[in-house]
């Protein structure tokens, strides 16, 4: 998996814990040094954790191991949640002078008893998760120093041209409505710039890559090239990043002149495919400037450009751009199946389990990411789990809260 379920709740309690509001809290309430103390052991242990759950899928005692700390981090998170509700009630009251009385009820005896209570809990946490740490030692995961950890954000993502067509779940439509746009469609510009735009989380990468290995695209052009763009838009870098893009050239540093040289060599009077993928520049004359140096290539020569923006998408298409929609139920049931169940648990066709494991699906508006992190996240708590329908209730009621204020399409409508 490209990022770990448990590093990214990890990588969220950091955060939080950094943030300037649990600064404030902290000093309040004198647990400055117990957030730090778990900030400090939560960052070792998230060393190790995409590692970890690469390896639970042929280790069993690495996911016994995995089921532990996601307790552990769940009661972490849960104990966060209500420090970050202190916190904000702190703000409200500061610049209220209608609050005022219970501002002092809160700085007395009460803020005592509460300060006592957490900070007992918070070295319990911190407590079970440095036992987890130890434990961890027995499994020899290798340890990923913080620089090298992909973090979630775009300026840090890259992405490859290859998926197995076995992870894409419910796009054999999409992908044949974009193969005919780039294969048979007949445009008046030689080159045409084709935006697949929608949501994060939908799968615009996947399907990218879904179209990009297909045979019949395989053939029909004779220079295909994959580049990730993210939110760095340098043309300089993205010429190099092209030219690069299927050889191993050492392009030194060459100039922008020297460098559309050997762009214009590369693609001049070609058939190509270009796949550039995650676009974030709203700024057109940057667009131009790259757009005009890949207006050399040969007839039916096609540029696919994945983006969240509607703003890309219209200053990059020259046809119209394909929206990309959430899974259906079906497809989105399916999914959910194979990411939160072993294949001997997959829950009987009218049974509790289903009817609460349809209730999260619905939840997810057919987003292929969001299904997919919640599932491998329910799949840590469900292992083994002698009450599954109990664990499906507790998340549908505690974690829905936070995820439900996700900005998520909803279903398609069914033809």
């Amino acid at each position: 998996m490209a990022e770990g379920v448990l590093f990214n709740v990890a990588e969220s309690l950091v955060e939080m814990l950094h943030s300037a509001a649990f600064e404030e809290v902290g000093v309040l309430y004198c647990v400055k040094d117990e957030f730090q103390k778990l900030v400090d052991t939560t960052n070792i242990v998230k060393g190790v954790l995409l590692d970890a759950e690469q390896k639970m899928a042929v280790d069993n005692s690495v996911k016994a191991w995995l089921k532990q700390l996601g307790d552990a981090f769940f009661v972490a998170d849960d104990l966060v949640d209500k420090f970050h509700t202190k916190a904000m009630q702190r703000r409200v009251m500061s610049g209220n002078k209608f609050t005022r009385q219970v501002r002092v009820f809160f700085s007395s005896s009460n803020q005592l008893v509460f300060r006592i209570k957490m900070g007992h809990q918070i070295k319990d946490i911190r407590e079970k998760l440095d036992d987890t740490r130890v434990v961890s030692n027995n499994f020899n995961l290798t340890h990923r120093p913080k620089e090298t950890i992909v973090a979630s954000g775009s300026s840090m993502r890259e992405t490859y041209s290859y998926v197995s067509e076995e992870e894409v779940i419910g796009r054999e439509d999409e992908k044949k409505e974009i193969i005919q746009l780039l294969v048979e469609m007949e445009f008046e510009e030689d080159v045409s710039f084709i935006p697949i735009v929608g949501i994060g989380g939908l799968g615009k990468t996947t399907l990218a890559q879904y179209v990009y290995n297909d045979e019949k695209v395989q053939k029909h052009f004779e220079l295909k090239m994959w580049v990730c763009v993210s939110d760095v838009f340098d043309v300089d870098l993205l010429v190099a990043k092209i030219i690069k893009s299927d050889t191993c050239t050492n392009l030194g540093n060459l100039e922008l002149e020297q460098l559309q040289n050997e762009l214009r060599s590369k693609l001049s009077g070609k058939k190509y495919l270009l796949v550039l993928d995650d676009v974030w520049n709203e700024h057109g004359e940057e667009w131009h400037k790259l757009e005009m140096l890949l207006k050399c290539g040969g007839r039916g020569s096609r540029v696919l450009v994945t983006t969240r923006s509607e703003m890309v998408s219209r200053i990059t298409q020259t046809v119209q751009p394909f929206k990309v929609k959430g899974l259906s139920k079906d497809m989105s049931w399916y999914l959910f199946k194979r990411m939160a169940f072993e294949k001997e648990q997959e829950p009987v066709e009218g049974s509790k389990i289903m009817e609460l494991g349809m209730e999260v699906v619905e939840k997810c508006k057919g987003v292929p990411l969001a299904i997919r992190t919640i599932g491998r996240l329910l799949q840590v708590r469900l292992w083994q789990s002698q009450n599954p329908e109990k664990e499906l209730s507790w998340f549908l009621n505690s974690e829905f809260a936070k995820i439900d204020q996700m900005k998520i399409t909803s279903y398609p409508p069914s033809s």
